[in-house]
């Protein structure tokens, strides 16, 4: 441009700002915006929203809040834009508090908050487990003349999810078509979630069923959900059911879904079923983790396949699954029913090697291995380091306390 004698002004810089804030490209847009004093070009509101939004969406909040901290130096006036990317940038780094401190600093500097400002606090507060704070959002919105949407709607709904209260979650449902608001799959992805971590299977298919007559198209993790639900709830069948509608509604399981089967298959005592479960996720580009391996030794614990389980276990490091606690006490249960003391104990000095503290359903596990092969004493030396482990424990606790 200079040397087609254009002088760059506010408004060109703040088009490629823009432009770097949406290919993702926050360090380039912070360097524009870094060399604009250098050029005699102030920044405006429309520069510093774009650059604020540029490390919203890269992740990062402390650069967003900084931007905005600086703009009053710079005498630029924030707008809600601003401060929606500034709140929004918070959401997405788990700071809550920090969401809730501009949103409160809004009237201050005579900014009308709007649904993307209430959207991104009250999402911020749903992330965090802040049922309460995130309703008390939604209820101030009529007072403050702010719509709210399905955006809004889903965030509440996915608050009321993780702090079990699907009772909630059902009443923010039902409350949307009064408020002229369709909800769309994250909604209905959030009250199913909520009906399965409390339990309520039923519920969680009766809203799956809904959402063809609402044209509201499940993904992965609507049946994800369902499929939990049913699993948590004892349906095994069910769940398996819901599996093999996926492919007819082109809908592709991913790893929740698969544990979730293999879980289901595992609390029914169908250790062949979790097998073939697990078998099928490769051709499906699905990699297991460590919840889809602990589920399937222990679907072989329950089975009786202690062989079956300790091969499993074998596998997870070609895998590039690391063993947890979870998975090492299935095996050793595995080991202690199938008359094994020998090999849960190798187990258990193994976790050591690995690095993996045991629990005491791991000890437990152990303990009754070497009682069963009537090694009473090899018992009573793992109940002893259990017992120093617990009191270490206990010390370590108190010590962080104080």
């Amino acid at each position: 441009m200079p040397d087609a004698r254009v002088v760059p002004n506010e408004i060109t810089y703040s088009a490629v700002i823009s432009a770097c804030e949406k290919d993702g490209q926050w360090q380039l847009a912070l360097d524009l915006l870094g060399l604009m004093p250098e050029a005699t070009v102030v920044p405006n509101e429309i520069t510093f929203s774009a650059a604020i939004s540029a490390c919203e969406k890269a992740g990062q909040w402390q650069l967003a809040v900084n931007l905005l901290s600086l703009m009053p130096e710079a005498r630029v006036v924030p707008n809600e834009i601003t401060y929606s990317a500034a709140i929004s940038g918070c959401e997405k780094g788990g700071q809550w508090q920090l969401a809730l401190n501009l949103l409160s600093l809004m009237p201050e500097a005579r900014v009308v908050p709007n649904e993307i400002t209430y959207n991104a606090a009250i999402s911020a507060c749903a992330k965090s487990g802040q049922l309460q704070l995130a309703l008390s959002l939604l209820s101030l919105m009529p007072e403050a003349r702010v719509v709210p949407n399905k955006i809004t709607y889903s965030a509440a709904i996915s608050a009321c999810s993780k702090g079990g209260q699907w009772q909630q979650a059902l009443n923010l449902l039902s409350l949307m078509p009064e408020a002229r608001v369709v909800p769309n799959e994250i909604t209905y992805n959030a009250a199913i979630s909520a009906c399965s971590k409390g339990g309520q299977w039923q519920l969680a298919l009766h809203l799956l069923s809904l959402m063809p007559d609402a044209r509201v198209v499940p993904n992965e993790i609507t049946f994800s959900a369902a499929v939990s639900a049913c699993e948590k709830g004892g349906q095994w069948q069910l769940a398996l059911n819901l599996l093999s509608l996926m492919p007819k509604s082109r809908v592709v399981p991913n790893e929740i879904t698969y544990n979730a089967a293999i879980s289901a298959s595992e609390k029914a005592g169908q250790w062949q079923l979790a097998l073939n479960w697990l078998s099928l996720m490769p051709e499906a580009r699905v990699v297991p983790n460590e919840i889809t391996y602990s589920a399937a030794i222990s679907a072989c614990e329950k089975g009786g396949q202690w062989q079956m389980a300790l091969s499993l276990l074998i596998l997870m490091p070609e895998a590039r699954v690391l063993p947890n606690e979870i998975t090492y006490s299935a095996a050793i249960s595995a080991s202690e029913k199938g008359g094994q003391w020998q090999l849960a104990l190798s187990l258990l000095i193994l976790m050591s090697v690995a690095r993996v503290v045991p629990d005491e359903i791991t000890y437990s596990a152990a303990i009754s291995a070497c009682e069963q092969g009537g090694q009473c004493a090899v018992a009573v030396s793992l109940l002893a380091k259990q017992s120093a482990g617990s009191l270490n424990l206990l010390v370590e606790m108190r010590q962080q306390k104080t």
